[in-house]
């Protein structure tokens, strides 16, 4: 008894010793907030104080002191989220996650990112401000990298450290290029649909884009002149780091607002994942001021505002890759056809170091119009040689000046002279200033192509007919500068003609530029609480419509009496996702059936990139409306031929039974909350586990759906459950009338330390649709309780 008890008494104080020493890890772990740090290569004392947030507000004498504190603090929150996305581009995630990336790696690997930014580095002005700032930066992560905490994922998967490079900012570049990029996906799918169904199958799916669309419509009417006061397709679905998707943006100008001054609004979509992609940060010196949002590694922020000026982006959506099929000689295989004869490919040997594995080599072969992808992308199924041209590597890059530019801008004019650089991604660059000018940029490198080619389908790589005859100039690019109607906006749709023509991309549907143009338009007494309410928003423009046409085919004799009841209740759902919807459960489901029924015959395993793709959403509206679609008949059935009626019957009716099996019998409780959830998963917390419980942040109830202005974003599968995977990751009002109480708030916190206070503190106010400030003003800022001030080491 006595040993009993001496034991239990052991295990009692080891347990409260654990409990203990995790307690003090995690004091020790977290970041610091305050108190003094020694920091190298700044001439003056930086203070940094840090708002109930977590926002660090850093006052320095010069802006290259701020860069040095803004890299250091960035790191101490984000040095993590710097590890994964500096390893994205350059295929090293194997190294320290093993062989189930190696996939991962040879596809970025193969890109030629690296490539490119080695030539683009080589190429820098090093007396740029835009270069010495960037280099002030990568001093500041480094300094932290050296002396800093270690975030405890470096030691449970066994990174080791090293140095940050310019480099490494131009493959995360490269990263945020390419998950904008559709093409991947697309082109090789219609090319598959040409080639074996035929013409007329895939001419009903590209010619959607012209068809029911909003579009951006381009104007240009300057004001007088203002100058400021000085002062990843499966494989990407698989990374560890969230994609870019899409995007909402509006900016209202005076005559829409009840105060008289500009309103800016922006919300871009991208993958959820912990940490948010956006850290925020405020640079305050005596020739300078910006409070920005920025991605791990980038010194400038791409969102950003100050007293004077606010800008922020979405997803152009244009068309900035395409695929060439290259003709090899039969005689040796290094070599491909050109029309002046054979040329030698260049070959690029690749070598990936896999966690306890041997390393494994690759070779990659690229032409002219850029590497061949045959083993890279995973879904190019073809004995030809298959190169990808896209625009981010063609062309030279000045993003590193772009984000400068954009974040130091003193009029209207220059900044619309950085935002005129950009060649890829393409980008809506929305802007409005303090001192009445509204715009919108469609900003990327725009081409032609000759009129009987389509660019989303593969071109002839030999013949040279199919090669890009003119790049336009930035000024026949489609924008809106202060024009009539008073506001300018941007959800990723269809942008206005150029040259005559609606220039092809990968456009979302209407859907939210129809909603933004419907709640703008008739109001001119806008207020911040206005626009705030308005990104919560979660009624569909189109649903409705699209609903009502879906039922027309429906035969209400042929159903049972749960089906009538179902068919009412759609009938009548007015396309607002709240928790209790009904009818967002039937269509969504409605939808996913509808969908299996007219295309899986036909596409067959191929129909899983189909699904949920841009191009989907965007053929939707048309397929359900065309009596005559080639896509209605059912191959994988002999003896007729079936038609819309019959399809979206069956479709219906299989929604039903569904429903009954996941749901009960009794519609009355098939609620929206039910069967849709968002969780921001962390890359350790997807083990699952203890580990999801610590790092991950949810699972949650949600509303919103796909498409509307609180676009939460979720695939369309056989599961009939929606796990949120993308959606706002910042939502920003910024009313020029009170700039100082401006608004923001993130999915989940400030810090991507899972020990600091601000990891997930965010979580809950922006499900509520709630914001946090922006602060601005100096003496409030000063009132914070964590200062941390950064001393010239001696």
């Amino acid at each position: 008894m006595k040993i009993l008890k001496r034991f239990l008494k052991i295990v009692v104080a080891l347990l409260i010793c654990i409990v203990i020493f995790g307690w003090l890890y995690t004091r020790y772990a977290a970041p610091t907030y305050s108190g003094e740090l020694d920091i190298k290569n700044i001439a003056q004392k930086v203070t940094v104080y840090f708002d109930e947030n977590g926002v660090p507000h850093i006052n320095a004498q010069s802006q290259k002191d701020a860069y040095v504190a803004l890299g250091y603090v960035h790191a101490q929150d984000r040095l993590w989220q710097m590890e994964l996305m500096r390893r994205i581009a350059a295929g090293r995630l194997s190294e320290i996650f093993g062989k189930d990336l190696v996939k991962v790696d040879q596809f970025f690997g193969g890109l030629g990112i690296e490539e490119a930014a080695e030539k683009t580095i080589r190429n820098l002005d090093k007396t740029s401000q835009a270069y010495q700032l960037t280099q002030a930066y990568l001093d500041g992560v480094n300094q932290f990298l050296d002396n800093g905490k270690t975030p405890v994922e470096f030691y449970m998967v066994g990174v080791k450290k090293e140095h940050y490079t310019l480099k490494d900012i131009y493959n995360v570049f490269g990263y945020m290029a390419f998950s904008f990029a559709v093409a991947h996906k697309t082109d090789p799918l219609l090319t598959e649909i040409k080639e074996k169904l035929g013409e007329e199958y895939v001419g009903e799916l590209i010619g959607a884009y012209k068809k029911n669309v909003t579009i951006n419509k381009t104007h240009y009417r300057p004001k007088i002149e203002a100058t400021f006061s000085k002062t990843v397709s499966v494989i990407v679905d698989d990374l560890p780091v969230a994609p870019f998707i899409g995007s909402n943006s509006w900016v209202l100008g005076p005559e829409k607002t009840k105060n008289g001054k500009v309103i800016f609004a922006n919300d871009p979509h991208i993958g959820f994942s912990q940490p948010s992609v956006w850290y925020q940060n405020h640079i305050k010196t005596p020739d300078y001021e910006i409070y920005g949002f920025n991605i791990a590694l980038m010194p400038f922020p791409l969102l950003g505002h100050n007293r004077k000026y606010a800008y922020g982006l979405t997803m152009l959506a244009n068309d900035d890759l395409n695929f060439y099929v290259e003709e090899e000689n039969p005689e040796n295989a290094l070599e491909y056809t050109t029309v002046n004869g054979f040329e030698r490919y260049e070959i690029r040997n690749k070598t990936i170091k896999i966690k306890e594995a041997l390393d494994t080599t690759f070779q990659v072969k690229v032409s002219r119009h850029g590497p061949i992808m045959n083993g890279l992308i995973t879904h190019i199924i073809d004995e030809r040689p298959i190169a990808m041209n896209w625009i981010y590597t063609q062309l030279p890059n000045q993003l590193l000046d772009v984000s400068y530019g954009i974040s130091h801008s003193t009029s209207i004019e220059t900044f619309q002279s950085a935002v005129a650089k950009i060649h890829a991604p393409g980008l809506n660059v929305m802007y409005g200033d303090a001192k009445d000018n509204i715009a919108w940029f469609s900003s990327a490198q725009l081409y032609e192509l000759r009129d009987s080619v389509s660019s989303k389908t593969y071109l002839d790589g030999a013949s040279g007919k199919d090669e890009i005859l003119a790049y336009l100039p930035f000024e026949e690019n489609p924008k809106a500068v202060n024009p009539p109607w008073n506001y300018v906006y941007s959800a990723n749709n269809q942008p206005d003609s150029v040259r005559g023509k609606l220039y092809p991309g990968y456009y979302q549907p209407q859907d939210r530029a129809k909603r933004i143009v419907k709640i703008l338009a008739p109001k001119n007494d806008f207020t911040k609480t206005d626009v705030a309410n308005m990104m919560s928003d979660v009624t569909s423009a189109t649903v409705p419509e699209i609903i009502q046409n879906l039922l027309f085919h429906v035969e209400l004799s042929e159903l049972s009496v749960s089906g009538r009841k179902a068919y009412s209740v759609l009938e009548k759902w007015d396309g607002t996702y709240l928790k209790s919807s009904i009818g967002a459960t039937l269509y969504n489901r409605f939808l996913y059936e509808f969908l299996k029924a007219t295309y899986k015959d036909e596409l067959g395993g191929s129909f899983e990139l189909f699904i949920n793709s841009q191009l989907q959403d965007q053929v939707l509206f048309n397929q359900i409306k065309n009596k005559y679609s080639v896509w209605w008949d059912n191959i994988d059935t002999d003896d007729n031929r079936e038609s819309r009626q019959e399809i979206i019957q069956e479709a219906f009716e299989n929604t039903i039974g569904f429903l009954q099996n996941q749901l009960g019998e009794n519609i009355e409780n098939w609620f929206w909350e039910r069967v849709i959830s968002v969780e921001h998963e962390h890359a350790i917390g997807k083990a699952g586990g203890v580990l999801r419980t610590l790092f991950n942040v949810g699972p949650f109830k949600t509303v919103g759906g796909n498409e509307v202005l609180n676009n939460q974003i979720f695939d369309l599968d056989s599961t009939g459950v929606y796990k949120v995977k993308a959606g706002p990751s910042t939502r920003r009002v910024i009313d020029f009338s009170d700039v100082e109480n401006s608004w923001s708030i993130i999915p989940t916190g400030q810090s991507g330390n899972v020990f600091s206070d601000y990891y997930k503190d965010q979580a809950q106010k922006f499900l509520n649709g709630e914001f946090i400030k922006m602060k601005l003003n100096q003496q409030e800022i000063e009132q914070s309780k964590n200062v941390l001030i950064l001393i010239p080491e001696k």
